[in-house]
């Protein structure tokens, strides 16, 4: 599969140590977003907005170094793995980011891509893709 990158916003649009969420999903499918995380030196990592341990939304987690803490139950998750930090463990999903000029870029064609075998299993169901929404 090539990969398709799509502008999604720009480095300064992401707060601080902080988070952006893109939409996944057509309007009859409740899909996990995707959380654009921002470290304090503008270092930009992206995770499924799902947290390992109990499916909270990562993006409302408060970034720190290069990791972010599950607003439900503050379980660690490293950013550029995607995994929990021990004695947590599980692992959400990564995608691929390219920042140029200031600029964020994900890949299209894997965030259309099922990020769960339920995912899978409802793209299969109705034979449609998802959909991702950046406005």
């Amino acid at each position: 599969m090539t990969e398709q990158w799509k502008l999604i916003c720009k480095v300064e649009d992401i707060p601080m140590l902080g988070a952006r969420v893109v939409k996944r999903g057509l309007a009859w499918q409740d899909l996990p977003g995707v959380a654009i995380f921002r470290t304090n030196d503008d270092k930009i990592f992206v995770l499924l907005d799902q947290c390992p341990h109990k499916g909270g939304p990562l993006s409302q987690g408060i970034v720190f170094g290069e990791r972010v803490a599950c607003p439900l139950h503050n379980v660690n998750v490293a950013l550029d793995s995607g995994c929990a930090v021990a004695p947590d463990s599980g692992c959400t999903r990564t995608y691929s980011v390219k920042v140029e000029d200031g600029n964020v870029f994900l890949d299209l064609n894997e965030l259309n891509a099922p990020a769960s075998k339920a995912e899978q299993a409802l793209a299969g169901s109705f034979g449609v893709a998802t959909h991702v929404e950046t406005a």
